[in-house]
C-alpha cells in the first residue's frame, strides 16, 4: 500500500513541478516559435505516458498485493495485449515525430532572400565572416588556415576579397532580415547555440552545416558552445547583437575586409624589398 501511494505522489509531484516551475525557456527572439510548440507537445505526450505507466504500476502493486492463499495466474502470451501495446506505442511515437519532422523541414529550407553569414569555431573562440558589397562569400579551405589567415579564406577567390572578417569579436545582425548561418569548425566538434534564437547545430570539421532564422527583436544575446570541445569549453562564449538597420549599417562600415587585413602585410613586404634594393644600389 505504501509503495502504491509513493508512486501516485511521484506522478502528482512531477505534474505540479512542471506546471508551477519558475524555470522555463528564455524569451524567444527569432521566428522559431515552432521549436517551443514542438517541445510543449513532446512534454505533454511523454508526460501522459509517464503518468499512465506509473499509475498503472501503482494499481498493480495495490490490486495484486500479496494475500494469504491467493495464487497468481500464469499467462505467458496475450496477442490482444501485445497488439494494443504495439498500436498505442506506434501512435505515440508518430505523434512525437510528426511535429519535429515538420519543423525540421522548415528549419533547413532557407528563404531565397536570406543573407549568408559564416561562423567559424575553434578552441575556444568564435569568428565570423559576412559577404561584402558583392553579396557573396568567397571560398575557404582548412588547409589555408594560418596566423595571417585564421579563417582559411581562399586569397585567389575574387569573391572573398571584400568579405567582412570578424575575428574573435561580436557579431551584429540586422533585425527582421533572414540569415543563413554557415557553420564551420577548424579543429574539433563544436555547436553554435543562442538560446533566445531556438536554433542550434553541430559544427563538424570537414563539413559545412547550416540553419537559418530571422531575428525578431533587438538586443544582446550570448553565444554558447553546446558540444563538449575540450578544457576551455565552458569559456567558449560570444555575443550576437541584433541591431536596427541604421545601427547595423554603421557597425558594418567600421569592419575590415579580407583584402584590407591581408593587404598591408603585402605592401609592407614590397616596401622592405624596395628599401633593400636601394641600399644595394
Amino acid at each position: 500500500m505504501a509503495i502504491a501511494l509513493v508512486l501516485v505522489l511521484v506522478v502528482v509531484g512531477s505534474v505540479l513541478f512542471h506546471v508551477l516551475s519558475p524555470w522555463w525557456w528564455t524569451p524567444i527572439a527569432s521566428n522559431w516559435g515552432y521549436i517551443d510548440s514542438t517541445l510543449v507537445a513532446t512534454f505533454w505526450i511523454t508526460g501522459a505516458v509517464f503518468s499512465a505507466v506509473v499509475l498503472f504500476m501503482a494499481y498493480c502493486v495495490y490490486r495484486f498485493r500479496h494475500k494469504e492463499g491467493q495464487k497468481a495466474a500464469y499467462e505467458p502470451e496475450s496477442k490482444k495485449l501485445e497488439s494494443w501495446l504495439t498500436l498505442v506505442t506506434a501512435v505515440g511515437v508518430a505523434a512525437m515525430l510528426a511535429p519535429g519532422l515538420y519543423v525540421w523541414g522548415q528549419f533547413v529550407t532557407v528563404p531565397k532572400d536570406a543573407t549568408e553569414v559564416e561562423v567559424v569555431a575553434q578552441q575556444w573562440q568564435w569568428s565570423f565572416r559576412l559577404p561584402g558589397a558583392d553579396g557573396k562569400l568567397g571560398t575557404s579551405n582548412a588547409r589555408l588556415v594560418n596566423s595571417d589567415n585564421p579563417l582559411g579564406i581562399n586569397p585567389d577567390d575574387p569573391n572573398g576579397q571584400d568579405d567582412v572578417v570578424v575575428e574573435a569579436a561580436d557579431l551584429h545582425l540586422p533585425i527582421d532580415k533572414p540569415v543563413k548561418m554557415l557553420l564551420r569548425s577548424i579543429d574539433v566538434l563544436h555547436d553554435f547555440y543562442v538560446p533566445e534564437f531556438r536554433a542550434k547545430m553541430d559544427m563538424v570539421p570537414g563539413m559545412v552545416t547550416y540553419f537559418w532564422f530571422t531575428p525578431t527583436r533587438t538586443g544582446t544575446f550570448e553565444v554558447l558552445c553546446a558540444e563538449l570541445c575540450g578544457t576551455g569549453h565552458g569559456f567558449m562564449r560570444g555575443i550576437v547583437m541584433v541591431d536596427t538597420a541604421q545601427d547595423y549599417t554603421s557597425w558594418l562600415q567600421q569592419q575590415s575586409t579580407f583584402a584590407q587585413l591581408t593587404g598591408p602585410a603585402k605592401v609592407g613586404a614590397l616596401v622592405d624589398r624596395a628599401k633593400a634594393a636601394a641600399k644595394i644600389e
